[in-house]
């Protein structure tokens, strides 16, 4: 493990394997970070940073506001996760890279080719999250902050987030949660916002991030116009609408969807995958 300052704030990550590099955005909605490769879904039984060492030099790393990576209050919005991610790759001097993500990984992996395709050699897309019952779990999850925020302050907030450090699973806790829970300093610091002006910053976050039923992370407009190679695996539930699958296939303009749904997804027909994708594009 090793930490930079990256877009300004302190990041962890992780660099394993030989070959072509590859950008790894980790699943779990916000609590995007290395350990989600190694615990989550299909990835627990593959582990990736074991299995496609032979296949990539991966570049795994805590999203900023998750795991042991800092955080900054401000506005959230998918331009600032795909700006952290490419400064990331800047400090490493890599000029293009795969672009693998998982469930919310998705979405930043698609910030990222409607904003810097140029850095983007072909984008795996597994899971998007998308549909009616993901935008409101995802508006739900901020309007639970806000109101734990208004019952307990910023006090009550800040303890909640010590114990827990993760917003998905733990809502109340808020999108700051992680570095709330791992850096003291950024912890005083929220202690001090003005509350009003907090809020307000909450609700663009949120309104940012999930206005609207479509696979989240770019619009239709900016997908019809990413002329990238993309390859895509659905999900099928809740959060990863076998329908937001389909709307990528139809407005990306070079994309592949698998045929495999779940439960023929396992280890060893991802990672299949995977290296399938890789051999179409070079």
């Amino acid at each position: 493990m090793a930490f930079a300052e990256i877009d300004g704030i302190r990041t962890q990550y992780e660099i394993t394997g030989e070959g072509p590099p590859l950008l790894m955005l980790a699943p779990a909605g916000f609590d995007s970070s290395i350990s989600r490769w190694r615990l989550n879904g299909v990835w627990k039984e593959m582990q990736p940073l074991d299995t496609l060492r032979k296949d990539f030099m991966m570049i795994a790393y805590d999203r900023r506001e998750a795991g042991e990576s800092g955080g900054r209050i401000e506005a959230l919005s998918w331009g600032a996760y795909a700006r952290h991610a490419v400064a990331l790759l800047d400090h490493l001097k890599i000029d293009k890279a795969f672009i693998v993500g998982g469930c919310m990984g998705v979405s930043v992996a698609l910030a990222i080719g409607a904003r810097y395709p140029q850095r983007v050699r072909g984008l795996l897309l597994h899971w998007p999250v998308g549909g009616y019952r993901w935008m409101v779990k995802a508006r739900s999850n901020f309007d639970k902050h806000l109101a734990y925020l208004d019952q307990h302050g910023f006090a009550g907030v800040a303890a909640r987030a010590k114990q827990s450090g993760l917003f998905w699973n733990d809502p109340e806790a808020g999108p700051w949660s992680a570095p709330i829970k791992s850096d003291a300093a950024f912890a005083g610091r929220y202690l001090q916002q003005d509350v009003e002006a907090y809020r307000a910053l909450v609700a663009q976050s949120r309104d940012n991030l999930f206005s609207d039923t479509m696979p989240s992370g770019a619009s239709g407009e900016e997908l019809m116009a990413m002329k990238l190679p993309a390859f895509i695996m659905s999900g099928d539930d809740a959060s990863h609408s076998n329908s937001s699958a389909h709307a990528l296939r139809e407005l990306l303009p070079d994309a592949q969807l698998s045929p495999l749904m779940p439960p023929a997804q396992n280890a060893a027909s991802v990672a299949a995958w995977i290296r399938e994708c890789k051999a179409k594009v070079q």
